[in-house]
């Protein structure tokens, strides 16, 4: 039998790079239960993360140094621990990092696998808009990403609540009313949210865009597509690829402004956000080096954050460090909304629902004739402190121009 040894001091983990405190949501064991290596010890929740913190070792729970709501910086006590004299090879030291942070890679997207079908087998559904902030973004938006862990799941959904039983709420008269503390996740995002709107003066300029062609191209390769790149040829990658290819002639659209507003970054490239929706918020994960990504592979990597995200996976450093984010506001069926900038950086583009629509179109010197034909609408929300209207206005004439001007099937991958 192993043994237990003198109690030591159990320390909040390094939660990314740009963490630097949380705030604890709730502990998964009481002093005196013993836990395994591995096993998550409590909840905390920082500005772009929800985690579970692990045990580094199997063991006791002696004392509870940083209760609920405590706020804890990187490296504090959280509890005092008696653990296993005999720990495994693998095993650190219990105030070193106990949640494993995988460093962002710089790197391009490694080439399409075959196995990576399962990706887009594992996307529940379509991206959705982002929330400034919590990685997630916005309302609808977005607001950094944030990354949830297991808990949540294992405690399991809230019973459901139904008309006639007793409320908890405390009203004057017993009504159906009911009052929730906030998840901490939504305090986040109501945050940054606001943070955003404070901090910049933010404004949205919208066009409509042909994309029938892109219709046609996805209905005649959409299935050997998903066949050789493992994921579905949906209009998103286009979107994405598209803006890609449009910021590097209107730089300022995926430029930053310090908060003295004394220095303007131009990012080299872009590392693009991608709003995605999850069972506690949306979150913004970011592929990087998205510039010389093919549509096939933009296509890959949004399944495979998406499918991170949705499993309670993606880790923190993937949810920071993005230059510019796109939030698909038609993924619920929304024509176009008013996205809210993912601070700092400056701009974020809105893509609707593609809608077939009929529109009158004439030849050259033709008559005046009616089709029907698919169009979207591209909202792009921007600083107007760094950016002008003229700007924005550039960005989404470029953007709409590729995007009507086609994609050849050779272009795909």
């Amino acid at each position: 039998m192993t043994d237990i040894g003198a109690a030591e001091l159990f320390s909040l983990p390094a939660l990314g790079a740009e963490i630097t405190e949380a705030t604890v949501v709730r502990w998964l064991k009481e002093p005196g239960e013993s836990f395994t290596e591995g096993e998550p010890l409590l909840e905390v929740a920082a500005d772009k993360v929800d985690a579970e913190i692990p045990a580094p070792a199997s063991g006791t729970l002696i004392e509870i140094l940083a209760e609920s709501d405590a706020v804890v910086e990187a490296g504090a006590a959280l509890a005092r621990v008696a653990l296993a004299t005999e720990r495994s090879p693998r095993t650190e030291d219990v105030t070193a990092v106990a949640l494993r942070v995988a460093p962002p890679t710089m790197e391009p997207q490694p080439a399409l696998r075959a196995s990576a079908g399962a990706l887009s087998r594992a996307q529940a559904g379509p991206l959705s808009p982002a929330i400034p902030g919590a990685g997630s973004q916005p309302g609808h938006d977005v607001s950094g990403g944030r990354s949830t862990g297991q808990a949540s799941r294992r405690a399991g959904p809230a019973a459901a609540w139904r008309p006639g039983e007793p409320s908890t709420a405390r009203t004057a008269d017993r009504s159906l009313t009911r009052v929730e503390k906030l998840p901490a996740i939504r305090k986040t995002i109501a945050r940054r949210m606001m943070e955003s709107l404070a901090r910049s003066a933010q404004l949205t300029t919208v066009v409509e865009a042909d994309v029938t062609s892109i219709a046609a191209l996805r209905v005649e390769h959409g299935s050997n597509f998903e066949r050789h790149a493992g994921a579905r040829l949906s209009f998103l990658p286009f979107f994405a690829k598209a803006a890609i290819e449009a910021l590097s002639g209107h730089p300022v659209v995926n430029a930053s402004l310090d908060d003295d507003m004394s220095q303007v970054t131009y990012h080299r490239d872009v590392h693009l956000g991608m709003a995605v929706d999850s069972d506690k918020g949306l979150m913004v994960p970011v592929i990087r080096r998205a510039t010389h990504l093919s549509v096939a592979e933009l296509a890959l990597s949004i399944a495979r954050v998406a499918a991170a995200v949705r499993a309670n996976t993606i880790k923190p450093d993937e949810l920071s460090g993005g230059t510019f984010t796109i939030t698909n506001t038609g993924s619920r069926g929304a024509l176009f909304d008013t996205p809210i900038i993912n601070a700092p950086q400056s701009a974020i583009l809105g893509t609707g629902a593609v809608v077939e629509r009929v529109v009158p179109t004439s030849g050259r010197g033709g008559p005046l004739q009616f089709g029907v034909r698919s169009r979207v609408y591209l909202a792009l929300s921007y600083d107007h402190r760094l950016i002008d209207g003229a700007d924005a206005a550039g960005f989404l004439a470029t953007v709409k121009g590729r995007l009507e001007a086609g994609f050849a099937a050779e272009e795909l991958f």
